[in-house]
């Protein structure tokens, strides 16, 4: 499909640069196929869903991810940042370099010159790969979870560039740009519709009879890569590690058996319970690394409702909400968002979408 088909306008002023507070006071876009869109807020979602229903939560948990270095060639050194995307081994990261011309394959990377200093001093990294759109292979010095404590304490909140460009970041970004449920570490970038969610909604689901349930995705750093591509088969989407084990694999399928529905909480629940499903819909135990790419003319198979913020233009995640509720649908609801000030992308508002099966 042509790419322009999923561009929009968006004012500057509707991107969100902080999350409402309280979380769950955010507004919510109900899109149904066959009604109205209806404005709702987030913790309105018990009465929008149905006794026996399933939401399913992505339970990775943000590092901070981004790393600020210096190269030495002889007697020049160059300013150099990483975006750790994707663990490669123990001791071994893929990440994005920028300016990723500045450094060759073989050559060593300073980390933690930008004020901070990670405990055991400079965190030192060698490149030796490097593929497409500033991709490289960073092996640490570290390893294991010496490495993990290191990244800790020299790295940074990775916000996403549209958050960054316009503001740094503060102590607050560490607690907002995290869900509440978060404890599997592995992502570099937060699963972004789970940051509505509230102890007290928790609480009210459970009341309703909405069961939940929690899946693995590693979100990486390939999720705020615009598509560059005039066609969407040109383009190529960056691998993500994730995991369904099959205690959940077996809950939800007994979901689905009762009548009850699969609510992906957000896009990296969505494509992980899209990789793991069979054509059948049924789900089993799940773990490796998934690039699917949906787009519209996808036959979906595990997942009946979505809940996801707004996102960017001419992105696959937009290609994605247009392959669930239809491009049309998904273009009038922007449209109307835009209209009524909501808020979009990470710490923006949310949408809750019903599957349009036509």
């Amino acid at each position: 499909m042509r790419v322009d088909l999923f561009d929009f306008d968006l004012p500057e002023d509707r991107i969100a640069l902080r999350p409402a507070s309280p979380r769950d006071s955010a507004h919510m876009l109900v899109v149904r196929p066959d009604g109205p869109l209806e404005d709702r807020i987030v913790r309105d979602l018990p009465q929008l869903l149905r006794p026996g229903d399933a939401l399913v939560f992505n339970d990775t948990k943000v590092i901070p991810a981004r790393l600020s270095g210096i190269r030495r060639r002889g007697e020049a050194v160059a300013q150099v940042e990483a975006t750790l995307h994707m663990r490669a081994g123990p001791d071994r990261w893929k990440a994005f370099l920028k300016p990723a011309k500045r450094v060759a394959v073989g050559e060593r990377i300073q980390f933690g010159h930008d004020g901070e200093s990670c405990f055991l001093g400079t965190l030192e990294a060698t490149v030796v790969e490097k593929g497409e759109g500033g991709e490289v292979l960073l092996v640490f010095d570290f390893s294991g979870p010496v490495l993990d404590e290191a990244i800790a304490a020299a790295g940074h909140v990775p916000l996403p560039p549209y958050i960054a460009s316009k503001r740094p970041e503060d102590e607050r970004d560490r607690a907002d740009y995290q869900t509440i449920y978060a404890r599997e570490e592995g992502a570099v970038a937060a699963p972004t519709a789970g940051l509505h969610f509230t102890p007290d909604l928790f609480t009210a689901l459970e009341a309703a009879g909405i069961e939940r349930h929690f899946v693995t995705l590693h979100v990486g750093a390939g999720t705020f890569l615009p598509v560059k591509a005039d066609d969407t088969d040109a383009h190529r989407m960056h691998s993500e590690w994730g995991e369904v084990d099959a205690a959940t694999a077996d809950a939800l399928n007994a979901v689905r058996a009762r009548g009850g529905r699969i609510v992906a909480v957000g896009t990296t629940s969505l494509r992980l319970l899209e990789s793991a499903a069979k054509r059948s819909g049924r789900l089993s135990a799940w773990a490796g690394e998934t690039d699917i790419f949906i787009t519209p003319g996808y036959r979906f198979r595990a997942v009946d409702i979505l809940t996801t913020n707004f996102h960017l233009p001419r992105s696959t995640l937009f290609m994605l909400v247009s392959a669930f509720s239809g491009l049309e649908t998904m273009q009038a609801a922007y449209r109307h968002a835009i209209e009524q000030r909501y808020r979009f992308y990470s710490y923006g508002d949310s949408s809750l979408l019903f599957r349009n099966d036509t």
